[in-house]
């Protein structure tokens, strides 16, 4: 049991990976997202159903452990999806006054929950048979208006809690991001225009394909160019923030598919255009 839910997560966690590889559109991803981990969270259930749990141990283990890395998943993407499709229009100072908005939220949910972030957080196990035992929940316990709806079969007073606890971690670490980029953007993003006028408007990990491709090709300074220098021309070059492309680099070897889906297309697109001009 415990290597199927050790699967079901890395699988999971794979397709996401891949997905945000492919897309770099924050509400398009949040909405992929959101299907393909409400698939597998349907998935869990059908077969906990159907495989009850030998003990009360692997119940808890489960329900504290298991659950919420999956469940902390949608919370934290359909967030991110409200975030973004609820994100005003303006300048930098509405969308930064916006975002901030959104981290003290967080920030409101850690005071109003201090108790159990303490007990979560420090490994606490003396309250484990309430909190995450399906049917032993205490109304005095703080619950959250979620477990009331949910179905509980599925569902103990506190395993929504983790997940949320995880879904906020990454959320502020989202909205950190954001925020710098907004200093980034508006410090750069006239130099950028001046300089080229071009914005590359494809996925992200597709321009770092390219840029390896034609460094390892050695084709600028006859290859005595440096990666990294290569990389800040093309950020400039293309008003674009390429952050850790070394890390999509990893990610792009270890793809399922294409290693080189960008050039294979670029190469299919390139003979379907002399083919069509030999034609006309």
């Amino acid at each position: 049991m415990q290597e199927y839910f050790e699967n079901i997560i890395e699988t999971l966690q794979e397709n996401i990976r891949e997905l945000s590889m492919e897309i770099d559109n924050p509400i398009v991803f949040s909405e992929l997202a959101i299907k393909v981990t409400l698939d597998t969270l349907s998935e869990l259930k059908k077969y906990v159903l159907e495989h009850p749990f030998q003990n009360i141990e692997d119940e808890i283990w489960f329900f504290k452990n298991v659950k919420p890395k999956i469940l902390s998943k949608l919370i934290y993407h359909n967030s991110v999806f409200r975030i973004e499709t609820k994100k005003p229009n303006g300048g930098e100072k509405i969308i930064r006054k916006y975002y901030e908005a959104q981290l003290a939220k967080l920030k409101n949910y850690f005071e109003n929950n201090l108790e159990f972030y303490k007990y979560y957080r420090t490994g606490n196990t003396f309250l484990d048979y309430h909190y995450f035992v399906r049917g032993k929940y205490d109304i005095k316990l703080s619950l959250d208006t979620y477990f009331f709806e949910s179905d509980h079969s599925f569902t103990t007073s506190h395993d929504y809690k983790v997940a949320k606890i995880i879904a906020n971690d990454q959320l502020q670490v989202y909205l950190e991001n954001e925020l710098t980029n907004l200093y980034k953007t508006h410090s750069t993003e006239e130099k950028a225009v001046l300089l080229s006028g071009l914005k590359w408007t494809a996925p992200k990990v597709s321009l770092i394909e390219l840029l390896y491709a034609l460094h390892a090709e050695g084709v600028f300074n006859n290859g005595a160019m440096e990666l990294k220098e290569v990389a800040e021309r093309f950020e400039k070059m293309f008003n674009i923030d390429l952050g850790q492309f070394h890390r999509v680099f990893l990610e792009i070897r270890i793809r399922k598919s294409s290693k080189t889906k960008f050039l294979d297309n670029l190469k299919e697109t390139l003979i379907k255009r002399m083919d069509d001009a030999d034609e006309n």
